[in-house]
């Protein structure tokens, strides 16, 4: 049976997750860029807050490269994000996903993955956002993707964006 390219995003509860031990690199509240140096992730970001961010297989353990076999997933992980605008209380974060090809071409283009989210979330909910690729068709082994995750807050400026090249292998 083929594989089927897919995407998914988890919103995990801050206080029932964290690190775990895995060597994330931190990220303070400001304008800045950050580079995961095993797997060449990089981060930028403006007016959030926020612990860690780490790239982990589907295991939850952390990447060492950039490499993800066929039939497999990878998730960027924001761990510890702070200064949300509130509306009544409630933090609304948007995460938006973009994985393209060697020539530039799309494969997946989601502008926010919680565009039907009308209610908003508890701070301490949308303190951890993890956005994850299934590696399947239309990839293929030993090409080269770009995957973007942009974290941001509909209420404000303050945005989170991390990309990040891998190779599939078999």
């Amino acid at each position: 049976m083929k594989s089927i390219f897919a995407f998914a995003l988890i919103l995990m509860i801050g206080s029932a997750c964290s690190n775990s031990g895995k060597e994330g690199f931190s990220v303070g509240f400001s304008k800045g860029v950050k580079a995961d140096l095993m797997t060449g992730a990089k981060t930028s970001y403006n007016g959030f807050a926020v612990e860690n961010v780490y790239v982990v297989d589907a295991e939850d353990n952390q990447l060492g490269d950039n490499e993800v076999p066929i039939d497999s997933k990878f998730s960027i992980v924001f761990e510890g994000i702070e200064n949300y605008t509130l509306k009544d209380g409630k933090a609304f974060p948007g995460l938006a996903m973009e994985v393209t090809d060697e020539a530039g071409n799309f494969i997946l283009n989601e502008a926010d993955m919680f565009s039907t989210n009308a209610e908003g979330f508890e701070p301490e909910t949308a303190s951890v956002l993890r956005g994850t690729v299934i590696i399947g068709e239309p990839m293929e082994a030993g090409k080269t993707y770009q995957c973007k995750i942009r974290v941001f807050d509909k209420n404000s400026e303050s945005e989170i964006v991390t990309t990040m090249k891998f190779e599939v292998k078999e």
